[in-house]
């Protein structure tokens, strides 16, 4: 901590004091009661606290996940908060989480997602470009040695990994186009094959 943080602390402590001091004296008639009132609220905000700070688990935990359906050749991406469907498929042995884009003609794989994958972004040659909706951003063709999503598993897909900062990699029409029907109905986004 440095000097401005921790006379903010003492700051803190100095005024809870005077706080809990007054609250004693004011209420030294029904001490018990307030003290059982106190902790109550005290229980109160720590659980606000644990619910605020656990909040992304505990949304991971109950928001719907992709489904697969092996005996009839689906899979089913369910309408995320943000208002996009998500996949994760394995790419060269790792797991990797895509955003649907239907607007994207190929597949982009952040940086990261590509050295996960095996790739050695370092000796990559961004020599293509791709226009998106923040302009134009170079690209590396390369060669996916296998791509699973649920039961299907595609060899050789063609790829670009993006030079710039991106989020989440993207999966674009070349891949989507391997399904014989894509449909979205009732906030989910249905792949067949």
């Amino acid at each position: 901590m440095d000097d401005w943080q921790i006379g903010r602390f003492i700051y803190l402590a100095i005024l809870a004091g005077a706080l809990l001091l007054w609250f004693f004296v004011e209420n030294r008639d029904s001490i018990g009661t307030k003290v059982k009132h106190m902790a109550a609220w005290g229980l109160i905000f720590l659980g606000t606290v644990a619910a605020i700070g656990l909040w992304g688990d505990i949304r991971q935990t109950v928001q719907p996940r992709q489904a697969v359906f092996e005996d009839q050749g689906r899979i089913e991406l369910p309408l995320q908060a943000d208002g996009h469907y998500y996949a994760v498929l394995d790419i060269n042995g790792a797991q990797t989480r895509f955003v649907v884009d239907t607007g994207a003609s190929g597949v982009v794989l952040t940086r990261e997602d590509a050295e996960r994958a095996g790739l050695d972004t370092k000796d990559l040659a961004f020599y293509s470009e791709a226009m998106t909706a923040n302009g134009a951003v170079r690209t590396a063709p390369v060669r996916l040695d296998q791509v699973a999503l649920g039961p299907f598993t595609d060899r050789g897909v063609q790829a670009f990994v993006n030079a710039g900062e991106m989020d989440t990699s993207l999966l674009g029409m070349t891949y989507l186009q391997r399904f014989s029907r894509i449909e979205i109905a009732n906030g989910r986004l249905v792949l067949e094959r």
